[in-house]
């Protein structure tokens, strides 16, 4: 059974750099909508070390982005309650 990992003393910010070019993945979905979705890493911290190996262990922030790239005419409804379909 593995040993839970319990944060030492403060947990330290870690400066970072990515690839900003890419990332996006694109997902096609069955209804003809595509979307697209990208994790953005907002802070690194490192927690501590693993007491079974000694490796430094690293809390990852990160947020969602979603974008709608193509929605099918037929799946957009009027705006407000009504949930009619727009023609």
């Amino acid at each position: 059974m593995a040993v839970p990992i319990i944060p030492s003393g403060e947990p330290e910010v870690v400066g970072f750099e990515g690839d900003t070019e890419t990332g996006w993945l694109v997902l096609k979905l069955k209804d003809g909508t595509v979307i697209r979705f990208k994790v953005i890493v907002t802070a690194v911290l490192k927690v501590g070390n693993d007491p079974n190996t000694g490796m430094p262990v690293y809390a990852v922030q990160t947020q969602g982005v979603v974008q709608l790239v193509n929605v099918p005419k037929e799946l957009i409804k009027k705006p407000g309650r009504g949930g009619t379909p727009v023609t």
